[in-house]
């Protein structure tokens, strides 16, 4: 049987979507890391569960407006 192991890659996102998971990562309990792999993980279940992709604009650049009174 092989050991499931973790592969390590590089990630860089804006200082208000890193200040948006790590908030949401501390309400649900987990590392910031541990946040984005089960949000990681979600998606790719929802793909196969529907056999689509997320968005049809998947590699288009995407505006996230995240305001202070979001947080």
């Amino acid at each position: 049987m092989e050991k499931d192991t973790k592969k390590q890659v590089p990630l860089r996102i804006s200082s208000k979507l890193y200040s948006q998971l790590s908030s949401w990562a501390e309400d649900d309990f987990r590392s910031i890391n541990g946040q984005i792999e089960y949000l990681l993980t979600l998606c790719v279940k929802q793909r196969k569960k529907d056999g689509k992709y997320v968005s049809e604009e998947i590699d288009e650049e995407m505006e996230i407006n995240l305001e202070e009174s979001d947080l």
